[in-house]
């Protein structure tokens, strides 16, 4: 990519720097903004990161706007006009706040932003402010150069992602959807980077399906009592029970199209035969990846929270637990059948958040766009689509009738455990990793 901006350091302008050089530092940058999200308004929020992204893309011409949905959420939204207004129009998404990080676990400090051993670290370094600052990038060069696209672009960053988008995404299509107006397609988090398998194969990612979300909130009711006593209707042990029989079961495997598209393509690349009966030796090929893959082969329910009582002699007269539960697309009616045959009687659920599961297809330009940006910039390079096992804010968009793609473009070092960096300990993206995405989104917003 040509052109250069003057890039900035605390002491002021010190020389040129091309896109690629500055996504380091726009990485950085957004690290060092703690837009931790505990999920209950009680971080710092959004205002601040999204304020600084404004002052970015303001530089190049545009006049973004920010928007609160609370005094702690705020997202920000801008279009870009292509040269053929008869195209429809590209979302590209990603969020700004990020989980809360304990500094005193990790190596280094995680709202640092440092760049040392060839990476960025922080919270936020693949979750996702490496592509805030991948899109920055580009997109801040493109308009230097007066490259605008031929579509138009919406760009979105977005409120409250991780706490299920409620005060993001979710309130954005609510109560403006015509800031999405024409856009049929969408490009946002968790697609896109490569896995390289023990043979040297390396595949790339690119997300075309997600499981569904239900977190889920149990309680229990019965008598209160003194502990020395004989209670039958004890909420503790009712529900207990309960959760360990969802805790320990084991939804049968159920291949979508996406999970049976992707194993095929593993067994391809690796010369093994595809075997649905024997699915577990297909994943082993995919290292920690596997720990991913496999949460999509299955509906899955963990507990994860328990709250009863607060006195070893008083009997409580309810019990709380809290369940995290994730149904595969096109499973959802008989996920919550199975658990509320498994609940039982006594225990009742209701939603903490619940989101729906999406699914598109692995086909047509927008797919092969993304393809072909890859193959331009690692001949090696072999896109599959895959099924996330969590959510992201494609949720949102899919309601507006978007085909929904995560493809955030990262050429990974074959031992990095990328799965485990997201939410993880000492989190960070490689700077190579960075460039390499910047370089692909250029050619793929040039073909698109």
């Amino acid at each position: 990519m040509g052109g250069h901006v003057k890039a900035k350091t605390e002491d002021g302008p010190v020389s040129d720097s091309s896109a690629e050089d500055e996504v380091v530092e726009l990485c950085s940058d957004l690290i060092r903004i703690d837009t931790t999200n505990p999920g209950d308004h009680s971080g710092p929020g959004e205002r601040k990161a999204a304020e600084y992204v404004a002052e970015k893309l303001a530089e190049v011409g545009l006049e973004p706007k920010i928007y609160e949905s609370h005094d702690k959420r705020a997202s920000l939204v801008v279009r870009i006009e292509g040269t053929d207004p008869s195209r429809d129009a590209l979302l590209i998404h990603g969020h700004l706040d990020v989980v809360p990080a304990q500094k005193s676990d990790w190596t280094r400090d995680p709202f640092g932003g440092e760049v040392a051993d060839g990476c960025v670290w922080g919270r936020g370094a693949v979750d996702m402010k490496d592509m805030d600052a991948m899109v920055l990038a580009v997109m801040r060069q493109r308009l230097r150069e007066n490259r605008r696209p031929r579509r138009d672009i919406v760009l979105a960053f977005l409120a409250d992602e991780e706490a299920g988008g409620k005060y993001g995404a979710h309130w954005l299509v609510d109560n403006h959807p015509e800031l999405f107006e024409g856009c049929t397609e969408a490009i946002g988090e968790v697609g896109g980077f490569s896995l390289t398998l023990p043979n040297d194969e390396r595949l790339y990612l690119i997300e075309t399906a997600e499981k569904g979300l239900a977190w889920m909130r149990l309680t229990a009711d019965g008598t209160a009592g003194h502990g020395s006593m004989v209670h039958r209707d004890n909420a503790v042990t009712a529900l207990a029970a309960a959760v360990a029989r969802l805790g320990a079961h084991e939804f049968p495997v159920q291949l979508t199209k996406t999970v049976r598209r992707f194993l095929e393509e593993v067994c391809a690349a690796t010369g093994t035969e595809f075997d649905p009966e024997n699915l577990e030796k297909t994943i082993e090929h995919l290292g920690p990846m596997k720990r991913m893959i496999g949460a999509t082969l299955r509906n899955t329910l963990n507990p994860t929270v328990l709250e009863a009582g607060y006195k070893a002699n008083v009997i409580p007269q309810s019990a709380v637990a809290q369940v995290d539960g994730r149904f595969l697309p096109g499973h959802e009616e008989e996920f919550f059948a199975k658990v509320d045959e498994l609940l039982g009687e006594h225990v009742s659920r209701e939603f903490v958040h619940h989101d729906i599961a999406v699914e598109t297809e692995w086909e047509g330009p927008l797919t092969e766009a993304m393809a072909a940006a890859l193959k331009a910039h690692d001949p090696e390079a072999r896109p599959v689509p895959y099924c996330l096992s969590a959510g992201t804010d494609a949720k949102s968009f899919s309601t507006l009738g978007m085909r929904c793609y995560g493809f955030v473009p990262l050429k990974l070092p074959k031992d990095l455990d990328f799965s485990g960096m997201f939410h993880g300990i000492d989190e960070r993206v490689p700077v190579d990793g960075l460039q390499f995405g910047v370089r692909v989104l250029d050619h793929f917003l040039d073909h698109v």
